[in-house]
């Protein structure tokens, strides 16, 4: 490996142990009924996001709400000994993108066929922190 090659790897490296992130891939719910409940929570502290995601009668909710405890787990391992609490963690990001769509028939009158899609997903968490934000602010 080359030298810039590596040096972009290593500041590459540096910034991951400061992002929290949880990734859930091929999530068999169609894009557009996910963004609505990522839209919920966009902007959220943490602990309001689970409560909303807890009582949330959407289907995506479960898996979200899943989703989001995996990366305050994720925060917590990067982060040993700190409090939840004391870093005021909030939902920083949270991006869902179309996944892979399967593509099946349908019989239809008159000897025809309709095309259905099934369509999947791809939801990315990721967590900041009020705290550290507060002083780059100043």
């Amino acid at each position: 490996m080359g030298r810039r090659k590596h040096n972009s790897a290593e500041a590459r490296k540096e910034a991951n142990k400061t992002l929290y992130m949880a990734k859930l891939m091929n999530n068999p719910t169609s894009p557009q009924k996910t963004r609505l409940v990522a839209d919920l929570i966009r902007g959220v502290d943490v602990d309001k996001a689970l409560g909303i995601l807890q009582y949330s009668p959407r289907e995506a909710a479960p898996k979200m709400h899943k989703l989001l405890r995996s990366a305050i787990a994720n925060w917590q391992a990067k982060n040993e000994g700190a409090r939840m609490e004391d870093s005021q963690l909030y939902v920083k990001q949270i991006m869902v993108d179309e996944g892979r769509t399967m593509k099946r028939m349908r019989t239809a009158p008159q000897g025809r066929g309709y095309r259905i899609r099934k369509r999947s997903n791809h939801i990315t968490i990721i967590l900041g922190s009020r705290v550290e934000e507060a002083p780059k602010a100043e």
